[in-house]
């Protein structure tokens, strides 16, 4: 059980009570306010202390050369580091000559509150200088989620028991200077002043710099604009040089007097526009945002997330700290896609410089469900993002001697960024993965546009990667060999089941597609022969199955390997990649992540139809006490698993881990970025584990369970222009329409409509009971010592 809280447990709000500078760079990750085009770290308005400074523009990044200690063809040649641009957050504060750091005099008073409804991080401190003076300062900043290019603070300053000279700087600062990495190959290299000075001004209260990266040419502009108000004299003045603007302002108050400033910011990049139509690109998104103020982009903020919430709100009775965890994810997730429009969704989101910034599956295959059903437009950006990178990924994979598209395992711009080809080039999987959400987006939203213009050319390039990468043996059974599936533990094996499974969905879907789309399919190349060889290739898949000990195996010869000796590994060696070689890793029973368990969640439809409820339960059971989960990624997979095989306590233990990955920073790295896909998993563990929802075809079916610890589970889904409230208690669950037509679901197997609010009221059926299987030693789940509802 977690006793140390660094934030209350509050149901629509995270709120730190007391600085505690130990946990300054975790706070920062979680106070991050983002819209997925513009990210701001949570820092210090005045900079300092911080334990990383970041502002971050996606798509922004740094080239840097990969090392190998031996050449070998196809290697990547360059990496690529999201980089730290110029900083507009900092407001600096001397209060009679005194720097306000909070290291210095006394802090009597420091909150710090994110709001999920407002969409804006407060904060409200009172500080005593050495020389005696105390003020009260607060702020309030947001990061737009109406004005793409737009982000904002408030700051004000009171002094509080005598009469203060107050001075702020407000900056602009390009090449921050960052700490050094500690070595964790997930923490991103920093790179010394990445930025080259094109253009500064200070022009009263305007201030504006352009820098274009060294190596990678790309051009960033970021502009602030300023309003000053105080009861008295106010004088000011500006500056600028090559990475410094800066506007100073003074003014004199006395107790109960307040210098308020609000400062705009403005930030563009590019790699094709020219310096000038920068500049002025920043300048006209100032301009826009002043029509309204600083009252309009709050005002706008929140009109936005009222309608968010409207229809992505998840309720959960019994359990606070869940209910708070699940809507600090929903926030979160929605600030890393909502304004990305056609850039990735980081696996950091913008919230930190971890994983170097680049982007994996977890997109596809975590983050994008979520948004599917809650802001469906994001997920459309995400995908025609992939579209847009197919020439790169065409390039790979002819260089790999294959047809169609080899998307990279870790990118920013679409190139492959994995100096490490097991785990990288060889998780082919990340095809299907892409392939698998647009499929999933379409059926969802009924987008047919979408579909023909942008699901249609990946579904067909990721099914020709797929056919020239497997091959029919003499028998005329069809194998993927030499590939990694989403266990890295399990590296370069023959017929992964997850990745064949997918596959077998994606050839499917790209021989569907092409059938109802043959016009565009014959632009693209396709004939009857080619279709017709997918649905063959499809058909014909294998999937490995262990006879003799009855269960699906994770790849082709993995249940004869040798099972890891976790008697003789301590607690302190996990994660294992960080304590033994891969080579001992790579051939042994063990398993970093949910793989084989993954398959059966996200390729359901298969194991219905080849597996009774048995069969599924015995392979949960046998891979459940090999799952060491040294990845974020595992534990919502494995809640919901857990759920749909009856485990209910074991699945709310999953659940919590997930829930609580950066809240109680589970795995010590929340520092350097939030696991945007663990957030996603939060819901996913609650909405597809405990709701269980599954999307059949193009409807949806439900097999709701509640854990003992929930006495009410509650969420909203978007579906083909409806929206569907599902209720579940602990005996009973209900739907009911909150807007558009009629709609039909199945409720464990039968069929329901759902007509306008009135709920549809069904039972719930009880799980059978089976002996829970047991998890590696020392690898008990995050919410494993949690109290139970009795027990508090």
């Amino acid at each position: 059980m977690i006793t140390n809280r660094t934030y209350t447990v509050e149901p629509w709000r995270v709120r730190e009570t007391a600085l505690n500078l130990d946990l300054l760079a975790q706070s920062e990750s979680v106070f991050a306010l983002s819209n997925g085009h513009v990210g701001w770290r949570g820092n210090l308005d005045e900079g300092e202390p911080h334990g990383l400074p970041g502002s971050y523009l996606n798509g922004v990044y740094e080239l840097h050369p990969l090392p190998y200690a031996e050449a070998g063809y196809g290697y990547p040649e360059s990496g690529q580091t999201i980089i730290n641009v110029t900083n507009g957050k900092l407001l600096r504060l001397l209060v009679d000559d005194e720097p306000f750091d909070l290291r210095y005099g006394r802090l009597r008073k420091h909150e710090r509150t994110l709001d999920f409804r407002r969409g804006v991080l407060e904060r409200t401190c009172e500080w005593t200088s050495p020389a005696g003076t105390t003020v009260r300062v607060r702020s309030t900043r947001l990061v737009s989620l109406t004005q793409r290019a737009i982000a904002a603070v408030e700051y004000e300053v009171e002094p509080v028991d005598s009469r203060a000279r107050v001075v702020i700087q407000s900056e602009l600062v390009a090449n921050e200077s960052l700490p050094s990495s500690d070595g964790d190959p997930r923490t991103a290299k920093a790179l010394r002043s990445p930025l080259e000075p094109e253009e500064d001004l200070a022009d009263g209260s305007r201030l504006r710099l352009v820098h274009r990266t060294r190596r990678s040419g790309l051009r960033v502009a970021v502009a602030a604009d300023h309003v000053v108000d105080a009861p008295g004299e106010i004088s000011a003045s500006s500056e600028s040089n090559t990475d410094v603007s800066r506007l100073t302002v003074t003014s004199v108050l006395d107790p109960g007097q307040r210098l308020r400033v609000q400062k705009t910011v403005a930030h563009g990049w590019s790699g094709a526009r020219s310096r000038p139509a920068m500049s002025d690109q920043v300048e006209a998104a100032l301009a826009a945002a002043a029509h309204g103020g600083w009252d309009g982009l709050v005002a706008e903020q929140r009109e936005y997330l009222d309608d968010f919430w409207a229809r992505a709100d998840v309720e959960v009775h019994g359990d606070e700290e869940i209910q708070q965890a699940v809507r600090f994810a929903l926030f979160h997730v929605l600030q890393a896609g909502a304004r990305a429009e056609q850039r990735a969704i980081p696996a950091k989101g913008l919230t930190g410089s971890g994983y170097d910034g680049h982007a994996f599956w977890d997109t596809e295959m975590f983050v994008l469900p979520l948004l599917t059903y809650t802001a469906p437009r994001a997920v459309a950006e995400a995908l025609r993002w992939r579209q847009d990178t197919l020439p790169a990924a065409r390039d790979r994979a002819a260089q790999l001697g294959l047809r169609g598209a080899a998307f990279p395992w870790r990118t920013i711009d679409g190139s492959e960024g994995s100096a490490y080809w097991p785990a990288g080039t060889a998780a082919f999987h990340v095809a299907a993965d892409i392939a698998h959400a647009a499929v999933r987006y379409t059926a969802a939203t009924g987008d047919t546009a979408f579909e023909r213009e942008t699901a249609l050319e990946l579904l067909v390039e990721t099914a020709r990667l797929w056919r020239s990468l497997g091959h029919h043996d003499p028998h005329g059974v069809f194998h993927i060999d030499g590939v990694t599936g989403p266990d890295e533990y399990s590296a370069v094996v023959d017929d992964n089941t997850y990745t064949n499974l997918m596959a077998r969905a994606n050839l499917l879907a790209a021989a569907d597609a092409c059938e109802r789309h043959p016009a565009e399919a014959a632009r693209l190349g396709v004939d009857e022969e080619e279709s017709a060889a997918w649905r063959d290739a499809a058909e014909a898949v294998h999937i490995p199955y262990n006879e003799e000990i009855g269960v699906h195996e994770q790849h082709a010869g993995f249940t004869r390997h040798q099972r890891w000796d976790f008697a003789n590994t301590g607690a302190d060696q996990y994660p294992l990649m960080l304590h033994f070689p891969y080579f001992d890793i790579y051939r042994k029973q063990v398993i970093k992540q949910s793989d084989l368990v993954l398959a059966m969640y996200t390729c359901g439809s298969w194991f219905d139809a080849h597996c009774d409820e048995e069969q599924m339960a015995a392979n949960f059971a046998y891979y459940e006490p090999l799952t060491v989960r040294d990845s974020s990624l595992s534990a919502c997979c494995q809640a919901v698993v857990a759920a749909q095989t009856g485990h209910l306590r074991l699945a709310y233990d999953y659940a919590t881990e997930a829930a609580l990955m950066d809240l109680a920073d589970l795995e010590h790295n929340t520092r350097d970025g939030l696991h945007i896909a663990s957030l996603a998993g939060t819901w996913m563990a609650l909405v597809v584990g405990f709701g269980g929802t599954r999307r059949d075809g193009d409807a949806l079916r439900f097999a709701p369970r509640l854990p003992e610890k929930f006495s009410r589970l509650a969420f909203r889904l978007q579906f083909r222009g409806r929206c569907l409230q599902v209720e579940i208690g602990p005996d009973r669950a209900s739907y009911a329409l909150l807007g558009g037509p009629p709609l039909t679901i199945r409720h464990y197997g039968t069929e329901v409509h759902v007509k306008g609010e009135e709920p549809v009221t069904l039972g719930i059926s009880a799980p059978k009971w089976r002996p829970t299987p047991e998890q590696p030693l020392h690898r008990r789940p995050g919410g494993a010592d949690r109290p139970g509802p009795n027990e508090e």
